[in-house]
Parts: C-alpha cells; structure tokens; sequence
C-alpha cells in the first residue's frame, strides 16, 4: 500500500491563498468600516441641520448643499465636502420714500416732490441739475441715497449724496441721464427706482445704478419721477409699491381740505392699505395744515384746485397763474411737498389756461366717474355711482367738503380693496399707464 502524498509546493500554495483570503477580508471590512463612518457623518450633519431648523436657526439662501461625496476606488479615498451658500434672510422693514427737487433752466429750484411723483419742468423746459434724499429712513439703518448726472458736454459727474446738487445751477447745459442706488444696509432691504422724461416720452425704470436717459446723442432731461420701495421676499420691487399686473383706481376729493370729513377718509384709506389724490383749495388748505401733514404722511397725493376755487375760463391767465403758484406755496409750507398736479375747477378748461398749467409744470386732471357727490349729498347714490360702474384706471370725482362723502368712502375703500383694486394715486396710477406730461389734460389711465 502506497502513501498518498501531496504534490510539490502544495504547502506553500495553501500559504498564499490564505494570505490573500486574509488581505481581501481585511479590505472588505476596512470598506465596510469606512462606508459605516461615512453614512454616520452624513446622518449627523441631516440631524444637525434639521435641528437647526427647528430651532429657527436655519442658514437662508440656496441652502446647505450636502456633498457629496464619497468615492471608493483603488485607495478608496474619501471626499466629503459641504458647501454652503448664505443669502440674508428675509427680513419686514419700513416703508421710506424719496424727496427729490429739479433745477429748471431760467426757474431755478423746485420745492421738493413726494416719492413716486414727477418732477418736470415747464413745456419746452429742461432741468439743469437734480438733489434727492430720503423720507422716513429707519432709524439705526445705515447707508444713503447716491446719484449722479451726465451734464451735456461734461459728461458723467461725480456721485452726490443728502440733497447736494448733481448737475449745474448756475449753468445753460442740461442733464442727459440720471443714476441713483441706495448705500450701506438701505441697498440689503430697498431698491431705489427712476425715470426720466426725455424726448416727449417717459424712460423704462431703471434701478440701482442703472443709466435712466441716453447720453451724448443730442436729447435733454425735461422731467425725473423717483421711488423707494422695499424688496419682497421674491426679490422684486415696484415703484411705489404697486403691483401693476393687478387692477388699480385713483379715488380723489376736490374742494378741501375740511377739518372733519378729511380725517375721516384719511383713516378709512389707512386701515384699508389705500391712497388718494386731495386736490385741495389753497384758502382752505391754509387752514387744515395739519390734516395735509397726514395726508403726506399716509403717501397720499397732494393737489392743486387753486386758491379761491377759481374757473380757469373766468380769470385771465396771470390770475390762474397767482392762484396755482398761491396753493402750491400754502400746500408745501405745510406738508413739505408741492403739489404737481392740478384739477381745472368745475373741469372748464381753454388753451390760455392749459398753457398756464404747462408754463407752471402741471398736467390737468378730470375724471372718468363723476359721483355728482356735491349735487345729491346721498350717500348710497355715490357708492351706486362707483361701484357699479369702476374699471381698472378709472379715476373717480368726490368732495371732501361734505360728511357724505366720508360715509360713502367707508364703504367704497373697502369694497375697491376686497374686489382686487389697489386704490393709487393719480401720479402712481399714470406712472404704469404712459405717464404724463406739463400742459395736458387726462381723464383717466386704461391698461
């Protein structure tokens, strides 16, 4: 009987097979130790974050972006990275306003205009230099309001800030363009927003640092219209603060102010997110200084009816002049604005006159609904009056000399609000339908 016998080297086979059994095991299990390490981190940094999150400590913007990252090759390396990008919360502030003058070429300085108003010269006029600054600013928020001017023939002048002049007072030559931006924290929460007249048309707005106007091919600035709005949480921002893809009205009052009515619908457009247009009779103003104080604040639009509730067809034009320039005085002294619209009383209006009104900077506001509120002094024939005949860029004819007229407005404001109107100024009203220019009359501002 022979013994069975293991080939030559089969020892030492069986030595390196187990050698690479053993080496493949400890790979295998140094793989299974690592991916157990990596899915524990990235369990640690969701756990983490998602805690943040319910504490309210979550990072704003894109958000964190996990990485990726684990790669398992021939060293089986490993590559985990995280990054983050940080966009500053949303974050509720104040409304603020700008207030901004024009230099008119042989006038000299205007009194400064309401946020969102124009500012034009007179037909056939140009503006020669610019000031603005800022209404309302947040207290404890820093930063500024900065703008600049390309002065025909000089070009782009040097940036100015807090109602200094951009341009030239003292000379001939005209604005071409305009820029403006906001400084400091005021550029994180606010855009600043403008156009300008220019070759009988009003400009796109322009925003931030953008040129509003084309300089150096031969066209002059003759009106500028500035706002300061807020940034919503999407990023957009309209002058004004008006949405205009949605429906929106002007609802103005003639004849007042009165120290009862006025107050009165003043605090019904407050605590229904609305504004009017006052078109305010300068003896009466005079004596209402704090009733248009609130109208300015509440950024309502204050308007011209002149001084005595004069017809523009009765008077000869030096007189309607006095009478203009008279209210527009009285209305600044007391709000800090000038008014920059005016209404034709009784709505009679000749060449002579709507010359006047461009020669002074102003259009001619009339109506498309007349409540006829004056005549009947019935309070549901003037809510009848509006709301069975409003449109999207009506502009609506009240009077704020009579109680009725508030008694009406307390229902009216609030049913425009709650059908989808946004209740605007004339100014805000024009400002996305065309705009408006020195010496014409407008009766309303269809989509």
């Amino acid at each position: 009987m022979t013994e069975d016998r293991e080939p030559v080297g089969y020892h030492k086979k069986q030595e390196k097979r187990k050698a690479r059994e053993q080496r493949r095991a400890r790979l295998l299990q140094g793989m299974l130790c690592l991916c157990m390490v990596v899915v524990c981190v990235g369990t640690a940094v969701l756990a983490v974050d998602a805690l943040s999150d319910r504490k309210g400590n979550k990072k704003a913007g894109d958000g964190m972006r996990r990485s990726r990252a684990v790669t398992v090759g021939a060293l089986l390396e490993e590559d985990i990275r995280q990054t983050a990008e940080v966009k500053r919360p949303y974050v509720e502030v104040p409304e603020m306003g700008a207030l901004f003058g024009i230099h008119v070429q042989g006038k000299g300085w205007s009194n400064y205009f309401a946020d969102n108003a124009y500012g034009m010269a007179p037909a056939g006029g140009y503006i020669t230099a610019v000031r603005a600054t800022l209404h309302n600013q947040p207290q404890g928020m820093t930063g500024t309001i900065e703008y600049q001017v390309n002065l025909s023939g000089s070009g782009w002048l040097d940036w100015q800030t807090d109602a200094g002049e951009a341009g030239n007072s003292l000379g001939e030559m005209p604005l071409e363009a305009v820029s403006m931006r906001l400084t400091g924290e005021l550029a994180q929460y606010y855009d600043v927003i403008y156009s300008v007249l220019q070759n009988g048309q009003w400009t796109d707005w322009m925003r931030n640092g953008e040129e509003a106007g084309k300089a150096g091919v031969g066209l002059r600035v003759d009106g500028i219209r500035v706002s300061v709005a807020r940034k919503q949480e999407d990023g957009t921002s309209f002058a004004g603060e008006i949405d205009p893809s949605k429906p929106m009205v002007a609802l103005t009052y003639d004849d007042g102010p009165s120290k009862n009515s006025t107050p009165r619908i003043l605090d019904t457009l407050k605590a229904n997110g609305g504004r009017a247009t006052f078109f305010m009779v300068g003896n009466r103003a005079e004596k209402n200084g704090a009733v248009i104080r609130q109208m300015v604040e509440q950024g309502c639009e204050v308007a011209n009816h002149t001084y005595d509730h004069t017809l523009m067809t009765k008077v000869d034009p030096a007189e309607l002049e006095r009478q203009l320039m008279m209210t527009n005085q009285v209305v600044s002294n007391a709000g800090g604005v000038t008014p920059v619209l005016m209404r034709p009383c009784g709505g009679a209006t000749n060449d002579a006159g709507m010359g006047v009104a461009g020669a002074i900077s102003m259009p001619a506001i009339l109506w498309s609904i007349d409540t006829l509120d004056w005549k009947t002094r019935d309070v549901q024939a003037t809510i009848s009056a509006v709301l069975d005949h409003v449109q999207d860029g009506d502009i609506i004819l009240m009077h704020d000399l009579y109680e009725t007229a508030a008694d009406a407005s307390d229902v009216i404001i609030p049913e425009l609000t709650a059908r989808g109107y946004q209740l605007v100024t004339v100014s805000e009203l024009s400002s996305y339908r065309g705009g408006m220019i020195p010496g014409k009359s407008y009766y309303k501002f269809r989509p």
